[in-house]
């Protein structure tokens, strides 16, 4: 199949750049040094590639993640770095052989975690991203609580999500402050575990113990600002379907694109305008009605989970295609 033949609008991961994505992260970040994020591409295919290059713990955002990235066989070590209140669906994952761990910032999470059959956790401290997370002073005081109700605590969790984006040496400097906050708590809580980072501060966090990025791999334009060494693997791909005096459209729109960083980009265009089906543009070249562009979004993760399947491609050629399979709840 050629890229041609795809309808529209269709997400495409380039091969070469996702592979060397991939190798350009194990590098930096060998072994269990990376939990790759998975809500970052929800696809148990590409998870799969990433367990070649040698990270065989995965970070999850949701329930359903666990579930099919366990069915998928890559359950080994998933760390639900998110707090949940109905823990049954983990537990039975753990019963059938997986590895579970959630993260826990209350009392009332940690009694969920026991209820429903999950043994392992993380304390999730605050360090100033404001959204999860206990405040760092009671950290010591969760982790008695999870021992006492029979739960094997493995460390602690802090998401310094607020500095992924904040440009160098600003984020270093503050990426320290929020790693000397956890590494205070993780005193406290005892255990082997500091887990924290993403792909803005991956090589910042010197302090954590496994860093959980996951936009690396495909890549945004938000992302792309910061010079990190990864390319932009993901595009949408659009069919231009009006073209008028100064502007054309583009069938790629709200409803393709994650919006919450900003415009997407077209190359050797100026994007003017998106809505629900449409992205208006200024090209630099004349385009005809029946064009073919790709679109690329400025955040990867809710681009992705809009989308039911993605195509890897090498040029023109479309090599495979993954169903995003982890969509949903």
């Amino acid at each position: 199949m050629l890229i041609s033949d795809l309808t529209t609008p269709a997400l495409l991961v380039e091969r070469d750049v996702l592979d060397a994505n991939l190798a350009t992260m194990s590098a930096a970040l060998p072994g269990p040094r990376l939990r790759p994020h998975v809500k970052a591409h929800k696809t148990t295919a590409l998870a799969r590639r990433q367990a070649a290059h040698g990270h065989e713990g995965f970070t999850c955002a949701t329930v359903r993640e666990c579930e099919v990235m366990a069915a998928a066989g890559l359950g080994a070590d998933l760390l639900l770095a998110n707090e949940v209140l109905d823990t049954r669906r983990l537990g039975a994952l753990v019963a059938d052989g997986a590895r579970v761990t959630v993260a826990v910032d209350s009392p009332e999470t940690i009694a969920a975690a026991a209820a429903g059959g999950v043994g392992e956790v993380l304390v999730d401290v605050n360090v100033g991203l404001q959204r999860c997370g206990c405040p760092p002073e009671r950290a010591g005081e969760l982790a008695a609580a999870a021992r006492a109700a029979g739960l094997h605590v493995r460390g602690v969790m802090g998401y310094e999500g607020h500095l992924m984006l904040v440009p160098s040496p600003e984020r270093a400097e503050r990426t320290r402050d929020a790693m000397q906050v956890l590494l205070r708590a993780a005193a406290d809580v005892g255990g082997e575990v500091v887990s924290a980072g993403g792909t803005g501060t991956y090589l910042d966090n010197i302090w954590a113990t496994e860093i959980q990025a996951g936009s690396y791999a495909l890549m945004d334009t938000a992302y792309a600002r910061l010079g990190h060494p990864f390319g932009q693997a993901l595009s949408v791909l659009g069919t231009v379907i009006s073209v008028s005096p100064g502007h054309a459209v583009v069938d790629v729109g709200l409803k393709a694109l994650g919006m919450d960083h900003g415009l997407p980009a077209i190359e050797g265009a100026e994007v003017r305008r998106c809505s629900d089906e449409h992205t208006t543009f200024v090209p630099a070249e004349p385009v005809r009605v029946g064009d073919r562009v790709r679109v690329l979004p400025a955040h990867v993760d809710p681009t992705v989970v809009l989308h039911e399947r993605m195509h890897l491609v090498d040029g023109e050629t479309v090599l495979e295609t993954w169903p995003v399979d982890m969509r949903g709840w």
